[in-house]
């Protein structure tokens, strides 16, 4: 039996907060170890030794916020992984979130199916990033950057198949989603996203968009 992802959950609204709880408990493969309103509480709890897989938290919290948590959380646990789960789609907010060290962003408005998914991506030692975040950031590139893709295409050597997945994944279709219009299951796509990352030399699916967009990998 393998051993549940540990995660601890912190945002400043109760209901969110009980309603996530209460959604989560029913994963046979995650264990809810604590909860809190801000990012103090957090630490508060890491001190009395609860060790937590992965941190589920909001970035706008009082007192200390998500991402302030997360930039201590990496000096002085970097072990611990960090999800971002929010209302905030301010590309600012993205881009310091994962700079100061978060594994995931995702918006609130996703079904808790991607939560999960997006847990279990961390705790594999993946990132993740929402649908929504990846084509706010793709349609910022998209104004920012000029394509030059032929040299940087035979230069990483792409097969004809891992560009078809790009193509989808910039358009922003989900791991499932692609496995439906390919044909195959949705752990191959996982599989051949993650190798996407690794030949792009990208830590995360928001890197690995503005890669493309910047470089024109794809037509």
């Amino acid at each position: 039996m393998k051993i549940p992802i540990r995660v601890l959950i912190a945002d400043n609204h109760a209901i969110v907060r009980n309603g996530v709880i209460s959604l989560l408990e029913k994963e046979n493969n995650i264990e809810i170890v604590g909860q809190a309103s801000n990012g103090t509480e957090v630490l508060e709890i890491l001190q009395n030794e609860v060790v937590p897989d992965i941190i589920l938290t909001d970035v706008v919290m009082p007192e200390m916020n998500g991402i302030e948590l997360t930039r201590l959380l990496k000096l002085n646990h970097p072990k611990i992984k960090v999800l971002i789960l929010t209302t905030a789609d301010q590309e600012d907010l993205i881009i310091s979130s994962f700079r100061a060290g978060a594994q995931g962003y995702l918006l609130k408005n996703v079904n808790i199916s991607e939560v999960v998914f997006a847990i279990e991506q961390l705790a594999a030692g993946y990132t993740h990033l929402c649908t929504d975040i990846g084509m706010k950031l793709l349609n910022h590139l998209q104004g920012k950057f000029t394509l030059n893709s032929k040299k940087l295409k035979e230069s990483i050597q792409l097969s004809k198949r891992e560009l078809e997945i790009l193509a989808l994944i910039a358009e922003g279709y989900t791991n499932g989603e692609i496995a439906d219009k390919l044909f195959t299951s949705k752990r191959t796509i996982e599989g051949n996203r993650q190798n996407l990352l690794d030949k792009t030399g990208k830590k995360n699916t928001a890197a690995l968009i503005s890669f493309v967009v910047r470089n024109g990998i794809i037509d």
